[in-house]
């Protein structure tokens, strides 16, 4: 491995080789998508998910049983806390003597 052969290459191809193993270095070292975000719901699909009507949704919200996050003039519902919370009721309603 001591040993440097040069042979003649035209300057295009050298530049798209290297550019191709630089290219695989970084798509190595960084990850290829980045982490999921928080997917938000509407009232609508959280209601549906939570098989309830839009007002019972509203008053769950108003006792805290779910959290609703104001983004302008919306409420939306973080999906994975409706399901803990989903999960949480249905723990509770079947421990109830």
């Amino acid at each position: 491995m001591d040993q440097l052969i040069l042979s003649p290459v035209p300057l295009a191809d050298l530049v798209g080789e290297i550019t191709k193993a630089v290219r695989s270095e970084l798509d190595a070292r960084s990850p290829a998508t980045a982490p999921p975000a928080e997917e938000l719901l509407t009232t609508d699909q959280t209601a549906a998910l939570l098989g309830i009507t839009r007002p019972t949704l509203r008053e769950y919200r108003r006792k805290g049983y779910v959290t609703g996050y104001r983004i302008g003039t919306r409420v939306r519902y973080k999906r994975n806390e409706v399901l803990d919370n989903l999960q949480r009721m249905r723990t509770a309603k079947r421990d109830r003597p």
